[in-house]
């Protein structure tokens, strides 16, 4: 997996399944919105020249009719692992709130983990941080160590939460220990992103969200130079034995950044639905469409933030910056 062009190529798929989604923004209908933007980046992911393999999608087979895990994409070439969420925030995209977004992240084979889609308890920080917080540590004790490696006070610290019921303790320990808390209702991956990004405001990300975008995370964090740690959660007990049949036997494991995305080469793509506070939304008007998205690259290490215009075939079209 080393042609220049992939990236451009995995920009593509993420703004098609973008555009589609928009469509559907405040309609309501979050599963009409996740189906049109998997069919989208499904169909332009099989014109691309890979011999490409799901590793994190849908659900297992009988469960999506297509971005299951396995599903083999493209029309050849090199052996790439996929992962993706085609919309990631589908409440958020329903309801036209803010930081939908469309996400891929690929790596050659084997690159990426195959998590389960299950339940992860997760802790992500800023390059500042890495290397310097624990999971397996209280809350206090975490943000102590992320206060001190920014040399600020944990009362200067914001802290993304998922709001949900589960995390009630969570939310009291960060209040206790003097911190600010931003609570969210969806979109864990993206304010991950956020709290790796230098300048963003926010300085930790912490509660229980999704596997496969613990994974998508760590892709992410891998380009970024952050860090995540997580560790697998067992909400009922069919989950045990669905871990046991991939080979999963310690549940209290901790997984580094380099154990969700060990690839060498790594590549992350996202493009906005909504408008959020990293990417602007997909913006429709008479002469075509426009998408901002992140692209980055582990090899050679690369950011990039792309803003493209997708113009009508008119001979009179009229491009507006």
């Amino acid at each position: 997996m080393h042609r220049d062009d992939l990236s451009l190529e995995f920009v593509r798929v993420v703004e098609k399944a973008a555009i589609a989604a928009a469509r559907t923004m405040g309609q309501g209908d979050r599963k009409y919105a996740d189906q049109v933007a998997v069919e989208a980046m499904r169909k332009e992911m099989e014109t691309l020249d890979i011999d490409g393999v799901i590793v994190i999608g849908e659900g297992e087979r009988d469960e999506a009719p297509m971005l299951f895990i396995g599903e083999r994409l493209g029309k050849g070439g090199d052996p790439v692992d996929i992962a993706v969420d085609p919309l990631e925030g589908t409440n958020l995209c329903a309801t036209g709130a803010p930081n939908a977004i469309a996400v891929l992240a690929a790596s050659e084979k084997g690159g990426l983990l195959n998590a389960p889609d299950i339940y992860m308890e997760k802790l992500v920080v800023g390059p500042s941080s890495r290397g310097k917080v624990d999971i397996n540590a209280s809350v206090e004790q975490n943000l102590k160590a992320i206060a001190s490696a920014l040399d600020r006070e944990i009362h200067d610290l914001v802290v993304i939460v998922l709001d949900r019921p589960r995390h009630e303790r969570l939310i009291a320990d960060i209040r206790k220990a003097g911190a600010r808390i931003k609570l969210i209702g969806d979109g864990d991956l993206s304010a991950g992103i956020t709290a790796a990004v230098v300048g963003s405001g926010v300085h930790a990300v912490m509660g229980t969200g999704g596997a496969p975008e613990g994974v998508l995370t760590a892709a992410a964090m891998r380009c970024l130079n952050g860090e995540i740690q997580a560790k697998l959660v067992l909400t009922k007990p069919a989950d045990r034995e669905r871990l046991k049949k991939m080979g999963i036997e310690n549940l209290d494991r901790v997984y580094k950044t380099e154990d969700l995305a060990p690839g060498r080469n790594v590549i992350f793509a996202a493009c906005g639905v909504t408008d959020g506070s990293l990417l602007k939304g997909v913006r429709y008007f008479g002469d075509g469409i426009r998408t901002q998205t992140l692209v980055m690259m582990t090899v050679p290490h690369q950011v990039r933030f792309i803003d493209t215009i997708h113009a009508t075939d008119d001979p009179d079209v009229k491009i507006r910056f």
